[in-house]
C-alpha cells in the first residue's frame, strides 16, 4: 500500500476505493474545482492561512488524482533546477544534462506562483528532442522554496511576483564613480535581500577611479558607508577589474554558493564576474529571439555555472526587487540601526523613504519615541 500526503487519498496498489475512484472520474472530467476560494479569502491578509490551507488540500486531492490516474509517483522521478524561463517552456537542468520542458496543465492551475529560475522540479522525460539535441519533459512537482526574491510590483508585499528562488546570497554591486552611489537603492537591496531569506553583500565597484592622496567627501562618504555595513554584520568588498583589487575576495565569497548578481547599469557587474571566468558569456540586457517552437526569454533572470564552482543568477531587467512580507509594521526589524537610535542621518533617510513607499510613518514618531532628524 502507498502512503500519500496527509489530506490525501490512500489506494490500494491492486484496486481503488470508491472515494478515489469517483476522485479520478470528477478530476478527469474537470469537476475539480481548484479556484472555489472566494476573492477575499484569496486576497485578505486576514484569511491567508486558511486560504493558503485550502489551496494545500486542494493540491494534495489533486496530485492523488493525477497519480491515481497515471500511475506516475511522484517522489521517484528526477530532480532538477529551472536554469531558464521561457514563455512555454522551462530549461531544467539534472546533473550535466538539459531538459526542455513544458509544465502539466493541471500543476500550472494549483501553483500559487509561476516557475521562476531556481526553482526545483521533478520531472518525466518524453521521446522527443529539440532542435538543439535537448531532452524534452514534462514538469510533474515544484518543491519547496527555501527562499525567495520577488518584482518591485510587490513591494508592498502581500501579493508575491517571484523572479528568483532558492538562491543563498545578493551581491549587491555599486560603483564609486561612474555613476555615483545611491545608497538608498543599495538599502532598498538589502532589504529586498533579508526579506527573501537571502544574506546580502554589498560590493563597492571601480575603486581605481579614486586618487588616494587627495582628500575627496564623496570617498570619504563611502568608507563611512562601509564601515556602518560592517557594524551591522554585513559583508562588504572593495573591487576593481583594473587593479584585480579584491577579485580573490569576491571569489572566496562566491565560491560554493548560489548568487543573485544585482546592482543598476553600470556599475561593472558583467566586467566583474569576466574578471572572475573569462569565458563565460553573460548576456547582460539581451532577451532572446523566437526560436523553433517559438520559445523566447519572458523572464529577466538566467542562472550560469562558474567554475570556481558556484551558481550565479543574473537579473538584469530587473532595477529594483519586491519587498515580500514587509509591511510598515515590521520595515524596523530590518534597520535595528534606526531602532536603537544610532543610525547615520543617510540610513534614517532610507528608512523612512521605504515607510514612505509601504504606505506608513515613521513608527518611531508615532509610538512618541525621540529620533527628529
Amino acid at each position: 500500500m502507498s502512503v500519500l500526503p496527509i489530506g490525501t487519498l490512500r489506494m490500494s496498489k491492486h484496486k481503488k476505493d470508491f472515494r478515489a475512484k469517483d476522485l479520478t472520474a470528477r478530476y478527469m472530467t474537470g469537476d475539480v474545482d481548484e479556484d472555489r476560494d472566494e476573492p477575499q479569502e484569496r486576497f485578505s491578509s486576514r484569511t491567508g492561512k486558511l486560504a493558503q490551507q485550502r489551496k494545500i488540500e486542494q493540491t494534495s486531492l489533486m496530485r492523488a488524482a493525477e497519480e491515481a490516474a497515471s500511475g506516475i509517483v511522484v517522489d521517484a522521478l528526477p530532480l532538477g533546477q529551472v536554469v531558464q524561463v521561457y514563455s512555454l517552456y522551462y530549461e531544467v537542468e539534472a546533473g550535466d544534462a538539459l531538459h526542455l520542458c513544458v509544465l502539466r496543465k493541471t500543476l500550472s492551475k494549483i501553483l500559487v506562483t509561476p516557475l521562476v529560475v531556481g526553482d526545483r522540479v521533478r520531472f518525466r522525460d518524453i521521446p522527443e528532442r529539440d532542435e538543439l539535441g535537448r531532452q524534452e519533459a514534462v514538469i510533474e512537482h515544484l518543491e519547496p522554496r527555501q527562499t525567495v526574491l520577488s518584482r518591485s510590483d510587490s513591494f508592498k508585499g502581500m501579493d508575491q511576483h517571484p523572479i528568483v528562488a532558492n538562491a543563498e546570497q545578493m551581491l549587491i554591486v555599486v560603483s564609486l564613480r561612474e555613476p555615483e552611489p545611491k545608497w538608498g537603492l543599495v538599502d532598498r537591496m538589502i532589504v529586498a535581500a533579508k526579506s527573501g531569506g537571502l544574506k546580502p553583500i554589498v560590493c563597492i565597484n571601480k575603486v581605481d577611479l579614486t586618487d588616494p592622496h587627495v582628500a575627496d567627501d564623496d570617498i570619504i562618504f563611502a568608507g563611512e558607508v562601509a564601515e556602518h555595513y560592517r557594524s551591522l554584520g554585513l559583508d562588504v568588498l572593495r573591487t576593481s577589474v583594473i587593479t584585480r583589487e579584491g577579485i580573490d575576495a569576491m571569489r572566496e565569497v562566491l565560491k560554493g554558493r548560489t548568487t543573485v548578481l544585482a546592482g543598476h547599469s553600470g556599475v561593472g557587474k558583467s566586467s566583474l564576474i569576466h574578471a572572475i571566468q573569462p569565458n563565460i558569456n553573460i548576456r547582460i540586457g539581451e532577451i532572446s529571439g523566437y526560436t523553433g517552437k517559438g520559445r523566447h526569454t519572458t523572464t529577466s533572470a538566467r542562472r550560469y555555472r562558474l567554475d570556481l564552482p558556484a551558481d550565479l543568477i543574473d537579473t538584469p531587467g530587473v532595477k529594483l526587487f519586491g519587498l515580500w512580507k514587509v509591511s510598515a509594521d515590521n520595515l524596523l526589524e530590518f534597520f535595528p540601526d534606526v531602532a536603537t537610535e544610532t543610525a547615520p542621518q543617510w540610513r534614517v533617510e532610507s528608512y523612512e523613504r521605504i515607510m514612505v513607499s509601504l504606505g506608513g510613518g515613521d513608527n518611531r514618531r508615532n509610538e512618541g519615541e525621540t529620533g527628529d532628524q
